[in-house]
C-alpha cells in the first residue's frame, strides 16, 4: 500500500512538472508574441516591373583586317632618303624617294615595315614596305551551324580588343557565306567596324560578340527572383503594401535583369532586394531602389566611443585617492 502511494506521488509530481513546463514556454511565448507584434514592418527595397531592351549573344573571336593594303619590296642600296615608318601619308604623298623612281601613296594609310615570311623571297639587303588603311577594320570569323536562322546582314556587333580593354567598339555584320564549311559545320561571316582614330591595329586578336534577337520586353531584376525547383516566384507589393508570393514564367537573364513572360504585369510593385526579410502575405514597408534604408525604428543604443571608454575605464581608481601624494610627500 505504501509503496503503491509513493509511485502515485512520484507519477503526479512527474505530470505537475510537465504542465509547469508547458504553461510557463505558452505565457513566454504570448509576451514575446505580444512584445514584437508591436515592430513596424521590415524595410524592404522595392521597384516596378517595367519594359527593357534583351538580347542573345554569339561569341566567337578573330583577327583585325585593314581595309586595304598594299606592299613594296625595295632594295636598301636604292633608298635615298630615310623612311619615316608609323606615319600617317595621305593618298599621293611620298612613300619612300630611291635613286630612280619613288613611291607614292596610293590611298590614305600608315606606312610599316613587314616582317619577311618564308613565302617571301627576298634577300637580306631587301626590305618590304606596306601600306595599310585601318580606317575601317574587318574580322573573319566562324558562326555555328546552329545559329544561321539568326544571322543576317546589317545585325549589330560588339568588338572587344586586347589593347584596350575598358573600350567596346561597334560594328555590324557586313557579309555571309553563301555555304556551311564541312569540316566545322560553321558559317563564315564577316565583320566590318569603323576605326576611324586607328585605335585598332591590323593583326589584331578581337573578341566577337553578335548581338540577334534583340527586343522590348517586360523585365524585373534577378535578385527579386526566388528558384523554388522548375518554379519561379517574385513579390507583389499590393496597395496594403502586404508582400504576394506570385508565380511567374521567366525568359532569358540580360545585364542584371530577368525577362517575365507571364505572371505580372508592366508597373506592378515588386520586392527588389531583401527576399529573406520577407513573409508571405505579410506587410512590408517600401523603400524605394535608392533610397536610404532605415530596417525599422528601433533605436539601437550607441556604443561609447574607444576614447571615452579609456576616460572611464580607471575613473573609480581616481576616488580612492591611493595614487594621491600626501603632505608630508609633496614637501
Amino acid at each position: 500500500m505504501k509503496r503503491s502511494t509513493k509511485l502515485t506521488t512520484i507519477i503526479f509530481i512527474f505530470f505537475f512538472i510537465i504542465a509547469g513546463v508547458i504553461v510557463a514556454r505558452t505565457m513566454i511565448g504570448n509576451h514575446f508574441k505580444k512584445k514584437f507584434s508591436k515592430r513596424p514592418p521590415p524595410g524592404i527595397i522595392v521597384t516596378y516591373a517595367e519594359n527593357r531592351i534583351f538580347e542573345n549573344n554569339i561569341s566567337t573571336f578573330g583577327t583585325a583586317i585593314p581595309f586595304q593594303t598594299q606592299a613594296y619590296k625595295v632594295e636598301k642600296f636604292e633608298i635615298v632618303d630615310e623612311i619615316k615608318f608609323n606615319t600617317k601619308v595621305k593618298k599621293g604623298d611620298l612613300i619612300v624617294q630611291l635613286k630612280n623612281r619613288k613611291i607614292v601613296a596610293p590611298f590614305d594609310g600608315v606606312i610599316g615595315k613587314k616582317e619577311f615570311s618564308e613565302d617571301v623571297e627576298v634577300s637580306k639587303s631587301s626590305i618590304l614596305i606596306n601600306l595599310d588603311d585601318a580606317s575601317i577594320i574587318y574580322c573573319d570569323v566562324k558562326v555555328p551551324e546552329i545559329y544561321v536562322p539568326f544571322i543576317k546582314v546589317g545585325l549589330p556587333v560588339k568588338i572587344k580588343y586586347s589593347g584596350s580593354n575598358k573600350k567596346i567598339f561597334e560594328g555590324e555584320v557586313q557579309s555571309i557565306s553563301s555555304r556551311i564549311t564541312e569540316d566545322t559545320r560553321s558559317l563564315p561571316i564577316r565583320i566590318k567596324i569603323d576605326n576611324e582614330k586607328g585605335e585598332i591595329l591590323p593583326g589584331s586578336f578581337l573578341e566577337i560578340s553578335i548581338r540577334y534577337n534583340v527586343r522590348n520586353n517586360l523585365g524585373a531584376p534577378d535578385t527579386s527572383t526566388i528558384v523554388e525547383g522548375d518554379n519561379v516566384f517574385i513579390y507583389k507589393v499590393d496597395e496594403e503594401n502586404k508582400a504576394i508570393k506570385t508565380k511567374v514564367n521567366i525568359g532569358d537573364r540580360y545585364n542584371g535583369f530577368v525577362e517575365i513572360i507571364e505572371g505580372i504585369n508592366s508597373g506592378d510593385k515588386i520586392v527588389a532586394e531583401g527576399l529573406k526579410k520577407v513573409r508571405p502575405n505579410g506587410k512590408i514597408k517600401p523603400l524605394e531602389k535608392g533610397a536610404q534604408q532605415q530596417s525599422s525604428n528601433w533605436k539601437k543604443k550607441s556604443k561609447p566611443k574607444k576614447d571615452e571608454q579609456k576616460k572611464g575605464k580607471f575613473d573609480w581608481l581616481k576616488k580612492l585617492n591611493i595614487f594621491k601624494k600626501s603632505d608630508s610627500e609633496k614637501k
